[in-house]
């Protein structure tokens, strides 16, 4: 049994309704371009830092892929997307940010996004000021899969990254929290999950809502476990949950 002292979030796909945004901007400044981006190639970006996702399609199309305009393209896309329709949350979002208040948590944001994204999506959202801990894809060396943005969200917050919860929507993401040796909860956005991420989560779970039921288990019997051993004693853990 691990204790529990914090809770990490990824923020596209699991806690904002971002994916389909991207997905479109991605896929209509491609084609103004010349590239079919369809749904199966792009289903490979989910997660992934945009340098990452920029090396696939120049992987998939060339060198002569005309990098600087997609970039400023779908960047147009986006925030008119965005403007138009707002961002939303997902399900359960501020219920469970209210649970961890409540239980005095800590919690922060570990995302591929870059800062200035972050803020935008954050304050689009209604959700600027929630998360004063946020590391983003700028602040860290390697991107998702590797474990690095978990770790320094663990440091940020004082916390052994064993003593974290990482809730996490892709593949790229689970592993790399799991590498940071993470509790993972994994709750897929739209598509199924992969084998690999399947296998590699705590638990796979539907929605943001069935977070708490999960949460208050660890916490509870975290607490269990300190009256066993005397409020004086160290908490004993071992691996695995």
């Amino acid at each position: 049994m691990r204790e529990i002292r914090a809770v990490v979030f990824d923020m596209d796909g699991l806690m904002l309704d971002t994916e389909p945004i991207y997905k479109r901007a991605w896929q209509a400044a491609s084609a103004e371009l010349g590239h079919d981006l369809e749904d199966g190639f792009y289903a490979q970006f989910v997660g992934r830092p945009n340098d990452d996702c920029e090396r696939l399609l120049l992987e998939r199309f060339g060198a002569a892929f005309p990098l600087d305009r997609f970039r400023a393209r779908w960047r147009e896309l986006w925030d008119a997307d965005a403007a138009a329709n707002g961002i939303r949350t997902k399900p359960g979002l501020l219920e469970l940010l209210a649970l961890l208040e409540t239980l005095k948590l800590p919690f922060a944001i570990a995302t591929s996004s870059e800062a200035a994204e972050t803020e935008f999506c954050l304050l689009a959202a209604g959700l600027d000021g929630r998360f004063p801990v946020r590391v983003t894809r700028d602040q860290i060396t390697h991107g998702k899969p590797a474990p690095d943005i978990f770790l320094e969200a663990a440091r940020r917050l004082q916390t052994d990254p064993a003593q974290c919860v990482a809730l996490e929507d892709s593949e790229a993401g689970i592993l790399s929290a799991s590498r940071a040796g993470m509790v993972t909860l994994l709750i897929p956005d739209g598509a199924p999950p992969s084998a690999t991420a399947s296998s590699t989560a705590f638990r796979v779970l539907p929605s943001l809502a069935d977070v708490p039921a999960v949460l208050l288990k660890l916490v509870s019997r975290q607490a269990d476990s300190e009256k066993t051993n005397g409020a004086s004693q160290p908490i004993q853990r071992r691996n695995g949950s």
